[in-house]
């Protein structure tokens, strides 16, 4: 049986102090709370079980001193984190005649292998994918909520593309609705969705609403800092973008945002 990596699964450096690991618990745990994923499918509260259970006895080993000087002390006989050890078990060795040589591994430890390297890049992208999809299913289930009346389509790079229903008389006052997952949201990638979202169809024609979405957000000055140069490099392009924290549904507004995005982040955000 492999030996899970929990500094791996709650994101954190071996060194870690006791209240980052608290902090880093906390922070993940929330995002697969089962009040999070009771709207979705089946499948995405099944990941959302599994992925919440690892995180647990993660935090549930690394917090406790003892369980976590042993847990490093078989995690580095496997080939793991030997800086971990070393700080766990020098209290313990104070005094003590140094060794020969390493201690030969156990046969527990034998057995167990350690989950880095092409493994966990895997497991983690599985992660990123399940928040992305999960993050994504919230949105479309809000805009069906608020009575938002689009069609779906595909645009290259964008999770999600929504046209506003062809009315008998007249254009929908509606936006096209664009969505967007990543994994940080920062100044590029708010220069890359406004670049993207500027090539679908008359950007000075048609109103375009991106929702930019992440887990991990830079500074607010810096979003709106880096907004406010593209639509400098835009002038007359008629979009609007909408940093929103996916984690707590938290959006920074802006004054002339549509009133189908406001309605639809006010949905997000009362059954976050």
């Amino acid at each position: 049986m492999a030996l899970k990596n929990y500094y791996d699964v709650l994101q954190i450096p071996p060194t870690a102090p006791a209240d980052e690991v608290k902090r880093a618990f906390r922070l993940q745990i929330a995002r697969y709370h089962p009040d999070k994923v009771q709207h979705l499918g089946k499948e995405f509260q099944t990941m959302a079980t599994d992925r919440a259970t690892e995180l647990t006895e993660a935090y549930r080993v690394l917090s406790d001193e003892g369980r976590r000087a042993e847990y490093d002390r078989t995690f580095a006989e496997s080939g793991g984190h030997p800086s971990a050890v070393a700080a766990s078990a020098a209290p313990a060795a104070a005094g003590a005649q140094p060794s020969a040589g390493p201690a030969p591994p156990s046969p527990a430890a034998k057995e167990a292998a350690p989950q880095t390297g092409p493994q966990f890049k895997q497991e983690r992208a599985s992660r990123d994918e399940f928040v992305r999809k999960a993050t994504v299913s919230r949105v479309r289930q809000a805009l069906a909520a608020v009575g938002g009346d689009y069609d779906e389509t595909e645009l290259h790079g964008f999770d999600m593309a929504c046209v506003p229903k062809s009315k008998m008389f007249g254009r929908s006052k509606n936006p096209r609705l664009l969505g967007r997952f990543v994994s940080r949201l920062d100044r590029e990638a708010i220069a890359d969705a406004w670049t993207d979202a500027a090539k679908w169809g008359d950007a000075k024609k048609d109103d375009v609403c991106i929702l930019l979405m992440g887990t991990a957000l830079a500074p607010a000055g810096e979003l709106a800092g880096e907004i406010a140069d593209q639509r400098r490099k835009s002038r007359g392009a008629r979009l609007t973008l909408i940093p929103v924290d996916a984690r707590v549904w938290d959006a920074h507004m802006p004054l002339d945002a549509p009133a189908i995005a406001k309605s639809l982040m006010a949905r997000l955000k009362k059954g976050a």
